[in-house]
């Protein structure tokens, strides 16, 4: 009917992909380009101070994640003269991130039921068992749980697993959770594979086989591995004093006895009859989510109701387990739908783009022949600026081709990258989600997470390189 207005009954509920199509149609008819006098060099300049503040921001605990998320980089893209784009590029950013939120959001009340249910105690028991009531062992433990997980390539999937199996362990004993958030990010960020997404980025953006890139690094990363259990064993031990010089008195058997025993309701909740359902369960979800058959948020809806109807039948316990978790699944969505927001501003406006090709172009010629070592070195922090597609399909490149020009082979610098850039930085990265799911799971702060193991990591990677040059991986 003529001039009839249209109600909000009227309305058809838009797909993600009408989303995105819409964000993109939006972005074109909208300049989205800086109109800065300074071209490319300023848009870098702003690109750089807006991930400067951010980490500022969140390290010195001075705004949250989430906060600082979403109005560092609107802000950037205001200061640029792109502030019409803005609803586009965080439209696009959050598209992008909508199925990783939604698979840590059912991730943490899935294996938030399965704990609740009891499905850990045994674990739980048998690593105690194993490592008993001495931290350096308990470390070594961790490390070593990571490491055995992270095997299929998937960070999330070893911290989703590690942390929760763990974090009940290190309460017990009272010890640091940051220890526990550090050991693991150590132990997924040296096991770069094959198979593993910066490798394969590598490989993909020079054209050249992963086995070229990953067979001589074999080496380097035992040489990584060695440093992640000594500091593991170290992290431990100093563990150890500072429980011994804590407000607990005697032995740390003392301490395990006054905390050990279950409260009632905690009791109440757990099911050891379904102990074996649930594992079979657990396992079906994992190994399903792993072989990559099923969308992973997918994988974990349908294991959340399945562990839900198996566990606690009535409708109130239900709601019950699902209010338990909430709190924790609705922080990390957040957080999550932010950083979606941040890279689609950042990424979408160009900033990212143009810090690349900065980088790249301000190579000064009496460093070329050292380009390798100064790579590695550098990567580790790298992973805090730059995503892993930019750095990998937009910086890499670049990189390569000015490193030949001085005799160096474009692999040496793929090599290089691998030591550091979002393979050890990634679990501390504020680019990747992995990052905010580590301080989640463990029940810290993310600044805290940073703080603490960013210099692990970075001794890490430069461990790797040193190794690098030795073996001649790398050129001197």
């Amino acid at each position: 009917m003529e001039g009839r207005r249209v109600r909000p009954i009227d309305r058809v509920p838009l797909s993600i992909d009408q989303i995105i199509v819409i964000a993109a149609s939006w972005s074109s008819s909208h300049d989205a380009r800086p109109r800065l006098s300074g071209g490319e060099d300023m848009l870098a300049i702003i690109g750089a101070l807006a991930v400067l503040a951010l980490l500022a921001l969140i390290l010195t605990n001075r705004m949250s994640p989430l906060a600082a998320l979403v109005l560092v980089p609107v802000l950037a893209a205001i200061v640029i003269g792109a502030g019409a784009a803005i609803p586009a590029h965080v439209l696009a950013g959050i598209a992008r991130i909508a199925p990783v939120a939604g698979m840590f959001v059912f991730a943490i009340l899935f294996f938030g039921i399965m704990a609740d249910a009891g499905l850990l105690a045994p674990l739980v028991n048998l690593v105690l068992r194993l490592v008993g009531e001495h931290p350096p062992r308990i470390a070594l433990g961790t490390a070593a749980l990571a490491l055995l997980i992270h095997l299929d390539g998937s960070g999330a999937v070893c911290f989703l697993i590690t942390i929760p199996a763990l974090r009940p362990l290190y309460d017990r004993l009272g010890m640091d959770r940051r220890v526990l958030a550090c050991t693991a990010s150590l132990a997924a960020g040296v096991n770069f594979l094959p198979w593993t997404g910066p490798t394969l980025r590598a490989a993909a953006a020079l054209k050249t086989p992963v086995a070229t890139i990953f067979t001589p690094m074999i080496a380097v990363q035992l040489a990584g591995l060695g440093f992640v259990f000594a500091a593991a064993w170290w992290l431990g031990i100093r563990e150890e004093r500072r429980l011994r010089h804590s407000r607990v008195a005697g032995p740390l058997s003392d301490a395990l006895t006054t905390v050990a025993p279950l409260a009632g309701d905690v009791i109440a909740l757990q099911r050891p009859r379904l102990l074996l359902l649930n594992l079979v369960i657990t396992l079906v979800v994992v190994g399903t989510m792993v072989s990559g058959a099923v969308e992973p948020v997918v994988v974990f809806m349908i294991g959340t109701a399945v562990a839900l109807i198996v566990n606690y039948p009535s409708a109130a316990a239900q709601r019950a387990r699902i209010d338990a978790h909430a709190p924790a699944a609705l922080l990390m969505a957040g957080v999550l739908f932010a950083a979606g927001a941040f890279t689609g501003i950042m990424n979408g406006t160009g900033m990212i783009a143009a810090m690349a090709d900065g980088a790249a172009r301000h190579v000064p010629s009496g460093v070329g022949a050292h380009l390798p070592v100064l790579i590695g070195v550098a990567a580790m922090p790298l992973s805090l600026v730059f995503d892993p597609d930019s750095f990998y399909f937009g910086v890499l490149p670049v990189l390569a081709g000015v490193a030949e020009r001085f005799g160096t082979e474009p692999v040496t610098i793929a090599r290089a990258a691998l030591l550091g850039q979002m393979t050890t930085g990634f679990p501390v990265s504020p680019l990747t989600p992995a990052t905010f799911l580590v301080a989640g799971l463990s029940g810290i702060e993310l600044g805290a997470h940073q703080r603490f193991s960013i210099p692990w990591l970075f001794a890490a990677s430069l461990v790797m390189v040193v190794a690098a040059l030795l073996i001649g991986v790398l050129p001197l």
